[in-house]
């Protein structure tokens, strides 16, 4: 809720310019994300030589690089994939296929997540401990499988969410 009224208090704009090298070099175009809030104010700068709209180049392709290497960095670290010791190339490479199958079992829930949810952004450790490590008992019927949580889970609601958005997804 405090992020929600951060982002109302905030304002953002772009302004473009063209910009030569000092050495002769060609003329390139400069995007500038300029966003002011009650708190800070902060420029950011692209430099590009191809043509487009300046929110579309800024939001959707210079953002989409940082989110990328953001996902890249999150691949390596957070299921210990970085972890190849092994004197054996294929069992170095077997250590790989594995981690980024638990990557993609991690990353599926986390995506399933609201975006106003605190877990939206979540790294992988947190959803495990948050919503995979939780108390409860699993009681079976001839038509359903019900788990009762026990009372002190306060993500209750949220994996409740989470089973019905990934049961409908399918395999």
């Amino acid at each position: 809720m405090r992020r929600a009224k951060a982002d109302a208090d905030k304002m953002r704009s772009f302004a473009e310019f063209d910009s030569a090298a000092p050495s002769g070099g060609c003329e390139r175009r400069v995007i500038a994300r300029l966003e002011a809030s009650t708190r800070a104010f902060e420029a950011r700068y692209v430099v590009i030589s191809f043509g487009g709209e300046s929110c579309h180049l800024y939001e959707d392709i210079y953002c989409a690089r940082g989110q990328a290497e953001n996902l890249i960095k999150m691949r390596e670290g957070q299921p210990a994939s970085d972890r190849t010791s092994c004197q054996s190339p294929l069992a170095n490479q077997l250590r790989l296929v594995v981690h980024t199958a638990a990557y993609w079992i991690m990353l599926t829930p986390r995506d399933a997540v609201p975006r106003a949810a605190p877990l939206a952004r979540a790294k992988f450790t947190t959803l495990r401990l948050r919503l995979l490590e939780i108390d409860g008992r699993v009681v079976e019927k001839a038509t359903r499988v019900r788990i009762r949580f026990i009372s002190a889970f306060p993500d209750a609601p949220l994996f409740r969410l989470l089973t019905g958005r990934l049961n409908t997804a399918g395999p």
